[in-house]
């Protein structure tokens, strides 16, 4: 099983944590956020891994070399100038014919082999992993009916949407809907995908899933962290 994580990004919502250092090194406890990654990674089966990298990349590739230190084969993609979340798989060298994708900011107990193997089965282009997120509005949210009148108000509501984890497993054959050095985000690609006729498969994940990225769940990570290694 082989991964491509996306760490390049900037990582501007943990500013200024970031301002010296990337996103994928915020620790977590004892360990960068991108540690915890390979671990998990690793944990699954997964002994092939591309990173992504762009901004502070020496960093990184300084911390963890060429993964023999964590149990795995690690070469990078280093991007010459940013290419979004997607267009970085186009130009990672040495892709197989079925792989993951992760954002290199995300914690989760995904079970990557299950993934992996699921997609596979489906002979799908694209697997993208989901998961249900509630979001409360700390308002009060109004309706008005056609006649300009109060049909309702809803207190504080909470809603819940099915969010992208930022995880996906996805064919080589993904690399024809991505032009060569094209800036991309996953997002634009997943539509593309739905507008030539091959709709992404829908994962969805129901255990543990932090995007690291957002402070709300960095500092909900850090809890998990002290919770668990009091």
């Amino acid at each position: 099983m082989q991964a491509l994580v996306l760490a390049g990004g900037r990582g501007t919502r943990l500013a200024p944590f970031t301002t010296s250092f990337p996103k994928p090194l915020v620790p977590v406890g004892d360990r960068p956020i991108l540690h915890h990654l390979i671990d998990g990674l690793r944990a699954a089966g997964c002994r092939d891994i591309v990173l992504s990298v762009n901004y502070l990349a020496s960093l990184i590739e300084a911390y963890f070399g060429d993964g023999s230190a964590f149990g795995v084969t690690i070469r990078y993609a280093r991007e010459k100038e940013p290419l979004g979340t997607a267009g970085p798989i186009a130009v990672a060298p040495g892709l197989e014919e079925t792989f993951l994708v992760l954002n290199g900011d995300t914690l989760s107990d995904i079970d990557y082999q299950r993934l992996y193997t699921e997609h596979v089965r489906s002979g799908e282009i694209a697997t993208l992993v989901s998961y249900r997120r509630d979001v409360p509005i700390t308002l009060g949210v109004i309706v008005e009916d056609e006649q300009g009148h109060l049909a309702d108000y809803r207190e504080k509501p909470v809603l819940s949407y099915e969010v992208s984890t930022g995880v996906y497993a996805m064919s080589s054959r993904v690399r024809e809907f991505i032009g060569q050095n094209e800036r991309l985000d996953m997002p634009d690609l997943m539509l593309r995908l739905l507008g030539k006729g091959s709709p992404p498969r829908i994962y969805r994940h129901e255990g543990t899933w932090l995007d690291v990225g957002r402070v709300e769940d960095y500092e909900a990570a850090q809890r998990q962290w002290q919770e668990t290694h009091p």
